[in-house]
Order: structure tokens, then C-alpha cells, then sequence
């Protein structure tokens, strides 16, 4: 029997994934949320999950520890997609990738004047292409947490983050002025486990393209 390792992370994404996973006849025998084990066994003796941060997930399946992940767009963007075949959009987790501003800020005039504006983002690549598309300079700025803390600090004039009600934004008094692009969860394969476990994974991407599909 062909062993599988998929790669999960906790939160927004096993929660929507665990529904397809039941559908391909997959279900965890632990509580990610309350078990401190990172490798969880399922149902199935052949199929481990492996809970990892969600900016690895694509990693471990690039480099073969796990043979299938979910991640999302945004960070698949980052992460440039060496090595995957993503041959599934799940349309879970989504959210909108944005520009966002300090309230009283006029986006709009300082792009048109051509002003070169600081930026803080986790999505470095992303936020990079988007504004030299729009003939932009920026500076960017890294940060991993608490984007929205940036412009009110004066460390930032603008943010790139993924907004999906827009309420943290609100309570924090900025605003979205740019969409950039939708974002949602996709299944992703490691290449050589496609073709080595394909009698194995072959089920699995098939209850999942019947469950995205309903």
C-alpha cells in the first residue's frame, strides 16, 4: 500500500479542507486545534496529514516531504511554484488580495503624481509586480504580522494583505483602495509523486475535482 503525506495548515484552510478530504475518504483522528502532534494519522493507514505553517506548505511538497498540500494563491505567488503541478483551484479560503491606505489618505493623487510611496507587505513578489505594472515606485518594506499597524506608525504609507471582510481594516481606520487579485486555496502535487503514487493520488484529486465541482 502506497503511503501518502499531505501537507495542511491549522486554521481557515484544514477547517474548509477537511469537508474534501471526508469526500475522498480521508478524516483526521486528532484535533489540529487541540492536539500538539505536527504529524496527524487519519483513517486510512496509508494517509498521514502533516501540519506545517502555511507559507511551507509549498516547500514540503516541492522537496518531496509531502506528496500533496493545500495552499493558497498568495502564497504560491511568493513562493514561485518550482516543482508543482496545481492542477486543482479548491475555491476555499478565499479572500481578496488589496492595497489598503490610512483613511484620510488620497491614494488616487499620489498616484498620479508620481509619488514613490512606502509599502508594507508579507507578499514582497506580489506587491513588486503589481505596482511596477502600474509604472509605480515604491519602496517595500517587509514585515510577517500586524500589517496594519504600518501606516499608523508612519512606517508605511500603504499595505499589501489579504482582506477578506475588511472589518480589521475598518477598526484600525484605513481603507481598501485596490484590488489586486481574488485569492483561493489550490491543491498542489509534488511532480515524482505524481508519476511514482499515481495509482494512489489519482482517487484523491478525482474526489476532489467531483467535490469542487458540486
Amino acid at each position: 500500500m502506497t503511503d501518502i503525506t499531505i501537507a495542511l495548515s491549522k486554521g481557515r484552510i484544514f477547517d474548509d479542507t477537511a469537508p474534501l478530504l471526508k469526500v475522498a475518504g480521508i478524516e483526521s483522528l486528532d484535533d489540529p486545534e487541540k492536539s500538539r502532534k505536527l504529524i496527524l494519522e487519519t483513517n486510512r493507514a496509508n494517509v498521514r496529514l502533516v501540519i506545517v505553517r502555511a507559507s511551507d506548505v509549498p516547500t514540503y511538497v516541492q522537496y518531496g516531504a509531502a506528496d500533496i498540500g493545500i495552499a493558497g494563491k498568495d502564497v504560491l505567488l511568493e513562493h514561485g511554484g518550482a516543482e508543482l503541478y496545481q492542477p486543482l483551484d479548491l475555491n476555499i479560503a478565499r479572500c481578496r488580495m488589496m492595497v489598503a491606505v490610512p483613511e484620510g489618505f488620497d491614494y488616487e493623487s499620489a498616484v498620479f503624481q508620481g509619488a514613490r510611496l512606502r509599502v508594507a507587505t508579507k507578499y514582497l513578489q506580489t506587491a513588486r509586480e503589481h505596482f511596477a505594472d502600474k509604472g509605480m515606485h515604491v519602496d517595500l518594506i517587509k514585515l510577517y504580522g500586524s500589517m496594519e499597524l504600518a501606516p499608523l506608525v508612519g512606517l508605511a504609507d500603504a499595505i499589501v494583505d489579504l482582506v477578506s471582510t475588511g472589518n480589521t481594516l475598518k477598526a484600525n481606520k484605513l481603507k481598501a483602495v485596490e484590488e489586486i487579485m481574488p485569492i483561493s486555496s489550490r491543491l498542489i502535487i509534488n511532480q515524482a509523486a505524481l508519476k511514482l503514487k499515481r495509482e494512489a493520488i489519482q482517487p484523491i484529486l478525482k474526489a476532489f475535482s467531483a467535490a469542487v465541482e458540486k
